[in-house]
């Protein structure tokens, strides 16, 4: 049951991207009633282009750091898994999950290599970014936003009630992984906050991501990993 887990995480986890619930967002005060009234009309008519514009705008630096809730579902199960933690991102492809709760684990890839650490077990999963977050699975788009034009379609499904942004992703390479995405964009930052992925099995994994940070600079070396001695090591099925 762990393991079938584990292949959800890998898969569609982690952003989410890009998001910043609570990134101070930059805000102009209307000087009257009749400009609020036209930039909230002009807020509504953005067209799916120029609000991509404005995502990918919203992160010119290196990478991001932000806290993250995690729950993946097996729908024939009906079994939920939650755990939370902190993640880092930076382009190109770079990720890492510092899983806290339910029990401590890294999820690492340096764009190429993975590494699953559980150091309670003292042990690492080893395999290739590409056959796990290749493509934007795992929702590796969250280190190089420009990946959503790139590897999806995508529709812009209106706002949700607190006015924020709804976007539906499909993949353009049928890919079993990931069936759909559903992303929340916020309508003040323009980051992703939320990230909802299926699978063809109709699995999901959601994740939210909040008390967000731009680095303009990340350490290469926070995204390799080193394994530690007396460390089991298990290569993941590719």
């Amino acid at each position: 049951m762990k393991k079938k887990i584990l292949n959800i995480l890998l898969h569609a986890v982690l952003l989410v991207v890009v998001v910043g619930i609570a990134q101070p967002g930059f805000c102009l005060k209307a000087t009257s009633v009749e400009k609020t009234e036209t930039t909230e009309r002009e807020e509504t008519q953005l067209t799916l282009n120029a609000l991509l514009e404005k995502i990918e705008a919203s992160y010119p630096v290196a990478g991001f750091s932000a806290d993250f809730i995690q729950v993946s579902t097996l729908k024939a199960m009906q079994i939920s898994d939650n755990a939370s933690g902190r993640a880092l991102f930076k382009r190109p492809g770079m990720m890492r999950w510092e899983y806290e709760k339910p029990e401590r684990q890294q999820i690492i890839t340096d764009g190429k290599n993975l590494w699953v650490y559980r150091p309670d077990d003292k042990q690492v999963s080893v395999g290739s970014f590409p056959a796990f977050f290749g493509d934007g699975k795992g929702a590796s788009f969250l280190s190089d936003i420009n990946l959503l034009r790139k590897k999806f379609h995508i529709i812009l499904m209106g706002r949700n009630d607190g006015g924020d942004y709804l976007l539906h992703l499909k993949p353009m390479e049928p890919n079993p992984d990931i069936a759909q995405i559903q992303l929340t964009v916020s309508k003040k930052t323009f980051f992703v906050y939320q990230v909802v992925t299926l699978n063809s099995y109709g699995d999901e994994t959601r994740i939210e991501l909040t008390r967000i940070e731009p680095k303009e600079t990340l350490d290469n070396e926070l995204f390799n990993f080193k394994i530690p001695e007396n460390t089991d090591v298990i290569q993941l099925n590719e």
